[in-house]
């Protein structure tokens, strides 16, 4: 899969080779490249089973549920992961095997519980027995740590808090087309993030470590030589934004987020690289943008939201960008038709959190056009998504 991804993005990867090399950008790319590649591999590595349409486990004779009782009981093997990444145990684990008392001693757990909870977890791959009562982690379970490049210890957190809580209201968003999380917590997401400290740190860290991954998957396929100014619409702590200005020296940045959110930015980027030319905004773009840029960059924002929403954010960017300048939507492009695609689950996901949406290639077009922009191209990633490009018409 990996490999079918890098050969669909060679035209493009020489594109950007060649304009770093003129441009004296050398030693950024290749840096990106090294990383970018690195992480790419090692997800692949990851991958024992498809995510979509397979059983999840293979649990061996005797027992052999059937496929769809596996699907079934998903979130048993999902809150297993969670109750993990919750008690640390691969940060522990980093330093080398541990036994089941010192796992326990460690994490403040009940021996016998963690025991059960340690076995299970060996057997989905998560983490591995090289010896009676030793525990160690497996390559599935590296990014269960703290800290390191491709950690979805953040992201774990939260699925298994909110989203976990939110899913448990899906019928009522599928009878009713309503947010489940509004049901379930009494309030809209950002709303409940904005009060809700502790979910909320733990929501943007997801979201930091989410866009540090797509940051290499974004440089690697796209070309921003010809861009003097971007802003990063709703782009967090800055992450895939300073990843930018980093391998583009001469470029100016802004990132717009909420003001809980921007204050984490300034405590986040005080000294890091790129930050004397990124601007950090507090703002809503459903009401104005920052206007004049090249290019207004959206990375998992137009899916949070439903039709009306989506085209007030992308007319707001239409009416507010330079002569030639476009828009960037990094999201997974739904395939037609019903074959196997995790974008579909994540459109579910969608629905349930905040009432908005994943969108085919067909409904990107339709969303453009209602905003007055124009989709120009659809460029593939060494990751799921996709960098969908639109200007003015």
């Amino acid at each position: 899969m990996v490999g079918h991804r890098i050969s669909r993005l060679v035209p493009q990867l020489l594109r950007i080779l060649w304009s770093s090399v003129r441009g004296g950008r050398w030693r950024q790319f290749k840096q990106v490249a090294l990383q970018g590649f690195s992480i790419a591999l090692k997800e692949a590595s990851r991958r024992q089973v498809p995510l979509v349409g397979r059983p999840s486990l293979n649990l061996g004779p005797p027992f052999e549920p059937t496929p769809l009782f596996q699907m079934a009981t998903g979130y048993w093997a999902s809150q297993a992961i969670y109750v993990a990444a919750r008690l640390g145990i691969a940060d522990v684990l980093a330093a080398g095997p541990r036994s089941g008392q010192e796992l326990a001693d460690a994490t403040g757990s009940d021996r016998q519980s963690l025991g059960r909870l340690l076995r299970a977890l060996c057997a989905m791959g998560v983490f591995r027995t090289p010896a009676a009562d030793r525990f160690a982690l497996a390559p599935l379970g590296e990014a269960l740590r703290s800290g390191v490049p491709g950690s979805l210890r953040a992201m774990v957190l939260t699925l298994g808090e909110i989203h976990y809580e939110a899913w448990g209201q899906l019928f009522h968003s599928v009878k009713t087309g309503a947010s489940a999380f509004q049901r379930a917590f009494g309030a809209p997401l950002f709303e409940y993030l904005g009060r809700d400290p502790e979910a909320g740190t733990r929501f943007n860290e997801a979201m930091t470590d989410f866009s540090a991954l797509v940051s290499y998957a974004v440089l690697l396929a796209y070309d921003f030589s010809d861009v003097r100014s971007i802003v990063d619409l709703g782009g967090g702590c800055g992450e895939l934004l300073t990843s930018i200005l980093r391998m583009y020296p001469a470029m100016q940045g802004t990132v717009l987020d909420t003001p809980a959110v921007i204050a984490a930015a300034e405590s986040r980027l005080a000294s890091g690289p790129a930050r004397e030319r990124c601007t950090l905004l507090a703002g809503s773009f459903l009401e104005a943008v920052p206007p004049g840029a090249d290019v207004y960059l959206m990375s998992g924002v137009i899916h949070d939201w439903d039709e009306d929403h989506a085209i007030r954010i992308l007319r707001n960017c239409q009416g507010s960008m330079a002569r030639h300048g476009r828009v960037l939507v990094v999201e997974c492009v739904v395939p037609e038709g019903h074959d196997a695609s995790f974008s579909k689950l994540l459109d579910l996901n969608m629905l349930v959190m905040n009432g908005g949406r994943e969108r085919t290639r067909t409904e990107f077009r339709e969303l453009f056009d209602a905003a007055g922009l124009r989709m120009t191209r659809v460029i593939p990633t060494l990751s799921p998504l996709c960098i969908v490009e639109a200007a003015r018409k």
